[in-house]
């Protein structure tokens, strides 16, 4: 253990500050990429060397055993034992496992590892649809009102006070009926949920006046990590350890990364610390050891362009040096999108980056098929966070079974059309459900699916062809326990940074999300995209596509959390030419060398080709196209036909001809015989 002084030498200014806060409350209010858990270990660490705390009375608490196992860790590297680290349920299940034969006797009932099938039984009870879907929607309900304390009489009214809303398909009075009848069939099987450690804890304590005294004789100094993420049922638990007395309560947050309100949690916690607090010292590190000056930069851009937000966020200085721009690219499409991120993650490897200090990040999980697919198809290790493989969910592998029957019966018809009917009774319709949760992320997932039929249907595909296409996709599932580049949802990269990141999909209906609607909503749709940003340590690019695949009439637009830094092209836009001789030029200076030699031979090729057929050069292929063919480098037809401005009719005149110039040929020889072949 090194001297209490020699210890704050190893902390910024602003983390000594909050080192030297022992006593009282303290509120650490810590951005992204500050140091934070740094400094709460070093100032439990030096609250012990100087005498202040006895280790054995302090408990500091946090949201996952992730977090507490890294902050055990890091005190028992600066000599400290004794001191409790764990996440709210943990100290709670210790605590109840400790009492319970005192409190109540006899032993702690069974704790629940999942609540589906306990749940299944409730809905079918009450003759309400119990698929998986719906099942994943009640389970999350029941854990909202749980951690809100919503008795199931107060539901209806606290609906109508929060504008939180019942899972998709159900009335509140059904959903107060689910939690009615949930609570009793927890008693009818002597179970509890995790929800219970915590209320049944609460309980206890405030029954029980002799085991509240031990509890806080035990324990004095209380640190919570995470504060913005705290819910009412959780601070309820934590009010109870404190006491009435005790102020020695130790908050460290950040309110911008509040992201989690699905779940309960409030940043009011914690921006009001100081108003349920009195004198309490507030401590600022804003000081981002983690990314460079441009990311840095960005981050403090999204979350000031909101009044509320930024009254609430920390402003980060970057400590780093000066690093490279972010990159910001539009794509025609959705599988554009994805490909060329995988090529472009494929240089990245071939220049000596580590796969493992990759991400691709995205709003939703069923965004993840795409990158999956152009992944395996680039040979590119990859492992899916916070989510079931794209292949693995039941609604997918049910789609593929019964399409795979169909197949073998030899069946003809429009492909688009086949899986869209099949997709259907599974929970997918032409329009997207107006909800979150299960049923939204089931849609979406069945959607990439039709949306993918309709255009293999284009390209001239088979139903059985499509389907070994998918099932080749779906054994290329990589390392799925971790490993290689990370695909993950924002919410599940929450905590965690790469070296170099992708933001995907940031358009309007997904950056924020098009459920997303009240003012509430939307800054918390705003936080998504800070935190998201604050992932990157070296290299950010964020990207979206002008289109979806199955919708090609409707256009997409810039996410409004970043078209206000998103560059513009130049030129004159009442001038189509020099609009789009400026498009080129921008993607010229910003396209990889290989990109943009491919683009030169792919310009020659069809200048000597339209000079052979008297024609004008963008009548065979426009420069967006070339210039989309050079991005995404296609190797196979089917891959061709995914982009823009290739039709059916220009895949059988020139596809062949595009694939050999993408695959090195010379672009004179490859223009003679597709003029050759166009005579024939």
């Amino acid at each position: 253990m090194q001297p209490a002084e020699e210890l704050l030498k190893h902390l910024d200014p602003d983390q000594a500050s909050a080192a030297r806060a022992l006593r009282g409350p303290v509120c650490i209010r810590a951005g992204a990429g500050t140091g934070k858990t740094r400094a709460i270990t070093y100032r439990i660490a030096y609250g012990v060397e100087s005498g202040v705390y006895d280790p054995y009375s302090v408990l500091a608490v946090t949201f996952t055993t992730r977090a507490a196992a890294q902050m055990r860790s890091r005190l028992r590297s600066l000599g400290v034992e004794g001191v409790q680290a764990r996440t709210f349920h943990s100290a709670a299940l210790r605590q109840l496992k400790y009492f319970w034969p005192t409190a109540v006797g006899g032993q702690l009932p069974k704790i629940m590892e999942y609540k589906s099938s306990l749940v299944k039984a409730v809905a079918s009870r009450l003759g309400l649809p119990h698929d998986r879907a719906a099942l994943r929607d009640y389970s999350a309900a029941i854990e909202m009102a749980a951690v809100s304390m919503v008795q199931p009489s107060e539901y209806e009214k606290w609906v109508k006070q929060t504008g939180v809303q019942p899972p998709a398909g159900i009335s509140t009075y059904d959903m107060s009926d689910i939690l009615r009848l949930y609570a009793e069939v927890k008693r009818e099987r002597s179970v509890i949920d995790f929800e219970d450690v915590l209320a049944l804890t609460c309980g206890m304590i405030e029954e029980r006046a002799d085991i509240a005294a031990q509890i806080r004789r035990q324990y004095r100094f209380f640190i919570v990590d995470e504060y913005q993420d705290i819910s009412p049922l959780q601070k309820h638990l934590l009010d109870l350890w404190l006491g009435e007395r005790n102020r020695d309560l130790c908050v460290v947050g950040d309110a911008a990364q509040t992201i989690y309100s699905f779940a309960g949690a409030s940043p009011d916690y914690l921006v009001r610390f100081a108003s349920e607090y009195p004198g309490a010292k507030t401590v600022t590190l804003s000081r981002d050891y983690r990314s460079t000056p441009q990311i840095v930069s960005l981050a403090n851009g999204v979350v000031s362009r909101d009044k509320e937000t930024n009254s609430q966020a920390v402003r980060l200085t970057s400590m780093r040096e000066s690093g490279k721009a972010v990159r910001y690219e539009v794509y025609p499409d959705d599988e554009a999108e994805a490909y060329a991120i995988a090529k472009l993650i494929k240089e990245r490897i071939n220049e000596g980056a580590y796969t493992s200090q990759i991400a691709i990040l995205f709003r939703t999980n069923a965004q993840s098929s795409l990158f999956e697919a152009a992944l395996a198809r680039e040979n590119i290790k990859y492992c899916v966070r916070g989510a079931e493989g794209f292949f693995t969910r039941p609604e997918i592998a049910s789609l593929m079974q019964q399409a795979s029957m169909i197949a073998r019966r030899g069946a003809k018809g429009n492909i688009g059309e086949i899986i869209a009917e099949l997709a259907r009774p599974l929970g997918w319709s032409n329009k997207a459900p107006d909800t979150q949760g299960a049923v939204l992320e089931r849609w979406e997932a069945l959607n990439t699916l039709v949306a993918q039929a309709q255009l293999r249907e284009a390209a001239g595909l088979t139903l059985a062809s499509l389907l070994q296409e998918w099932q080749e996709l779906a054994n290329a599932q990589l390392d799925p326990a971790g490993g290689g580049v990370t695909l993950a949802s924002i919410h599940s990269a929450k905590g965690l940074e790469w070296n170099t990141v992708f933001l995907a999909g940031v358009s309007e209906g997904l950056v924020p999300i098009t459920q997303a609607k009240t003012v509430k909503e939307l800054a918390e749709e705003r936080r998504l995209a800070y935190v998201a940003v604050t992932r990157a340590r070296d290299e950010l690019f964020i990207s979206y596509a002008k289109k979806r695949s199955l919708d090609r009439k409707v256009s997409r637009t810039c996410s409004r959390f970043f078209s206000p830094v998103w560059p513009k092209e130049e030129g004159v836009k009442t001038s189509p030419a020099p609009v789009k001789r400026a498009r080129t030029k921008n993607f010229l200076n910003q396209a990889s060398h290989q990109e943009r030699e491919l683009f030169e031979r792919l310009r020659q090729w069809r200048l000597l080709l339209a000079s052979s057929l008297e024609k004008p050069a963008y009548t065979v292929l426009s420069d967006t196209t070339l210039r989309d063919i050079a991005t995404v480098k296609p190797q196979t037809l089917k891959q061709l036909a995914l982009l823009r401005g290739i039709g059916p009719v220009k895949l059988d005149k020139f596809g062949a001809a595009i694939l050999k110039v993408v695959r090195g040929a010379d672009p004179d020889q490859v223009a003679a015989c597709n003029l050759e072949d166009l005579k024939d």
